[in-house]
């Protein structure tokens, strides 16, 4: 009986055998075509490098993979579109800015810039740091420019209650800016990181802090003034209370505060030991030529120094010399102080 026309013919094992082997080669080819495409470039170029890759909101996949691409991270911007496309993940690019090298695949690369694993620095701002101290450290880590933070530090509006009565200008925040430990983002502002250190102060100077204050008759302002010298005069943690005793005895009496950490202040470079004509500089800050307490804050104190404003030694001391070691001798009259400076001078 004749097949019916249009019968399916089987292959002959010759032609099935050249079609499979076709089919392994298109597929050998691909599976290495998209090996070479996504493996670390560093592996062609047997050169390791690393960049900061910036990704802007709005920012398109094409010109993310030819920055990739021109940064030397991937091989190809083409593959890396058709390879993001294809695996659904174009919608899903964060922006922010990235630590990326090119040890990684673009595999790894892609997976890192869709889950958000921007770069990230902690920073430690230590106790007792200066603005200008701050934005060195800053500026050192490549987090902001020194112009973006002098900028902020003049121009921003930051509206916070201790805020109330700083003046104007670039030492309105002095002070202010809470020494701890940040995690900041490599695409933050100097404002936004600025903004960070005052809500910090805000949380740590608390409503107990605020009310015990008001029962010593000081303005936020004001401990934070005096905390920021004590920061200063301080190197042992069991005498910031002591010290704090020391200047408040001093302003209750009327006597100047003649705080050398003042003076250094003024200098801006500091000095081991001050001469007379250090103290004699003409400044607002040197509480040796003025009464009460300088214009603004001298660095910015950490909580123990504030507190120990807030809860100070029940001293009768009014004078303290360094002894070398960290601590100090207080004493009670000048002739007492001026007998220590001699022994500690020998």
């Amino acid at each position: 009986m004749a097949k019916p026309k249009g019968w399916f013919k089987p292959f002959d094992p010759v032609h099935l055998g050249a079609i499979i082997f076709i089919i392994g080669c298109l597929w050998i080819g691909t599976q290495r075509y998209v090996d070479r495409m996504t493996i670390p470039v560093s592996a062609l170029t047997h050169n390791t490098q690393t960049s900061i890759v910036s990704i802007k909101k709005g920012e398109s996949l094409r010109e993310l993979g030819d920055t990739l691409q021109g940064e030397h991270m991937i091989a190809s911007s083409n593959f890396f579109v058709l390879y993001a496309r294809l695996t659904g993940v174009e919608t899903q690019i964060k922006a922010g800015s990235y630590r990326i090298d090119n040890a990684l695949s673009m595999k790894e690369i892609l997976r890192r810039i869709v889950g958000g694993e921007v770069l990230r620095y902690q920073v430690t701002i230590p106790e007792g740091y200066t603005n200008d101290q701050i934005a060195r450290l800053l500026v050192s880590k490549g987090i902001v420019t020194n112009d973006g933070w002098r900028a902020a530090l003049k121009t921003e509006k930051f509206a916070y209650p201790f805020l109330e009565n700083a003046p104007a200008g670039p030492k309105r925040l002095d002070g202010f800016l809470f020494p701890a430990t940040y995690d900041l983002y490599a695409d933050f502002t100097a404002s936004e990181i600025q903004q960070m250190m005052l809500e910090r102060f805000g949380t740590a100077f608390t409503p107990d802090l605020q009310q015990r204050a008001r029962q010593e008759g000081l303005s936020v302002r004001q401990v934070i003034i005096l905390a920021s010298i004590v920061e200063r005069e301080a190197r042992l943690e069991s005498e910031r209370p002591i010290i704090a005793s020391v200047f408040l005895n001093r302003l209750k009496h009327g006597m100047r505060l003649e705080s050398c950490a003042t003076v250094q202040y003024v200098l801006g470079t500091p000095k081991e030991k001050l001469t007379y004509q250090d103290v004699r500089i003409p400044s607002p800050y040197n509480t040796y030529l003025h009464d009460g307490l300088p214009p603004g804050p001298i660095s910015n104190p950490g909580l123990a120094s504030i507190r120990a404003v807030l809860y100070p030694a029940n001293s009768n001391y009014y004078f303290f010399v360094a002894k070398g070691d960290g601590s100090h001798v207080f004493s009670t009259t000048y002739g007492q102080h001026v007998t220590a400076t001699r022994q500690l001078a020998q």
